[in-house]
């Protein structure tokens, strides 16, 4: 009797824990206008961005920039300065978004070609 019991137990959470996960929406951060803060060496900095379909205007540190923007699929993308200033960069970075909430997504990201990546949130602010 306590096997048939056990059975019914399993059926039921192999029932409701299949519920359906959260859907990406990507659609909804490939253009608009974006803020990214981040903590480096204990301070707060601030990036705002407005990204078009391809092309990407950044103001970090009241210095702007711009980047093209090339969509590999719906959830990856490279960027790449036009105007670099330096080696540094002239290397294209790779972002993937990794999971998307109401006006938010976390993404990772890395030089082009590079094993490590690091982790941000964007919000989408329009």
């Amino acid at each position: 009797m306590a096997i048939s019991k056990l059975k019914y137990v399993l059926i039921f959470f192999a029932i409701f824990s299949c519920q359906k996960q959260q859907e990406c929406t990507t659609k909804d951060f490939k253009t608009g206008k974006f803020l990214f803060v981040q903590t480096t060496d204990g301070k707060k900095e601030i990036t705002t961005f407005e990204r078009t379909d391809k092309l990407q205007i950044e103001t970090y540190k009241g210095r702007t920039d711009s980047a093209s923007v090339r969509w590999v699929n719906d959830y990856e993308f490279i960027l790449q300065k036009l105007h670099p200033r330096n080696m540094a960069e002239r290397k294209a970075i790779s972002m993937r978004i990794l999971t998307t909430k109401d006006k938010t997504y976390t993404f990772e990201y890395s030089f082009v070609g590079e094993e490590k990546k690091q982790i941000g949130t964007v919000t989408k602010t329009n």
